[in-house]
């Protein structure tokens, strides 16, 4: 019988490249672990995602910066924040970016695609994933992904993102167009980070997919025949651990310095 392919998500493979562990804490033990808090700069970067989402289904004459307040007003996700004064300061920052972010927009340019999901498979995988949004220039489809962490992000960040050139390759099929350019805009900076894929470059990224995928399954098998899943599932210690949705239960992260829920926008409130 042929192999089943792997389903996957560019998630699903960081997870498991970031630390076996936490991949088998999130897709194999049933239950799942409890996790912990949620985390106010996962709340932060999904109420801008999801405010840029609803400004671009708006009718076009209605895209100005005018409507922003309303749009993150109704997409605002409340969790994780120290408290209502952070929680205030942050918001009145997302909309800061965003004012500044669709100034440079035009609101009459219609792309391919926003929160679209590509899928495409391989020998080896099921492939599918949502974009931020997908651009239509020259004849091609650009990549567009928004970034609303602290660090500013540069064309190595942009070329070594595995998710950005498994969302161009499959793009590229569904969209039958070429899809080379993937692009990550930093909202906090108002800067693009950009990279230009070949062919070989999205060949290559969709390889180390297929091999981190064959990993994940014969982990799997060897769990489902009786192996140790501590060993066949090892954890990667290091300093993602202090943020993990896993860190109370997993051996690896009990010894690392536990990060609070709001850490990430505290930098926000100095700014």
């Amino acid at each position: 019988m042929p192999e089943r392919l792997f389903v996957c998500t560019p998630s699903k493979l960081g997870s498991y490249l970031d630390c076996p562990r936490r991949y088998r804490y999130t897709y194999v033990d049933r239950p799942s672990p409890q996790k912990g808090p949620p985390w106010a700069h996962n709340s932060l970067g999904a109420s801008v995602h999801t405010a840029l989402k609803n400004w671009y289904a708006l009718p076009a004459q209605r895209r100005s910066s005018e409507a922003l307040p309303t749009l993150l007003k109704a997409t605002w996700v409340r969790e994780g924040y120290r408290d209502v004064d952070q929680e205030r300061v942050t918001y009145r920052k997302a909309l800061d970016w965003l004012d500044t972010y669709v100034a440079g927009l035009d609101p009459q340019e219609e792309p391919l695609g926003v929160e679209r999901v590509v899928a495409t498979k391989t020998g080896v995988l099921a492939f599918n994933g949502r974009a931020d949004r997908i651009d239509g220039r020259a004849g091609e489809a650009v990549i567009v992904d928004y970034k609303t962490g602290r660090s500013g992000l540069n064309a190595d960040d942009a070329r070594g993102s595995q998710a950005l050139a498994l969302y161009a390759y499959a793009a590229q099929r569904v969209f039958r167009r070429p899809c080379r350019r993937v692009e990550l805009h930093h909202l906090p900076s108002g800067t693009v980070a950009a990279h230009e894929h070949t062919e070989e470059s999205l060949e290559r990224q969709v390889a180390r997919a297929e091999d981190t995928a064959r990993d994940i399954i014969a982990a799997e098998k060897a769990v489902a025949a009786g192996a140790d899943p501590d060993v066949e599932f090892p954890v990667n210690p290091g300093s993602l651990c202090g943020w993990c949705d896993f860190r109370r239960t997993c051996p690896g992260g009990a010894a690392a310095q536990a990060k609070e829920p709001w850490a990430a926008v505290e930098h926000l409130e100095r700014a």
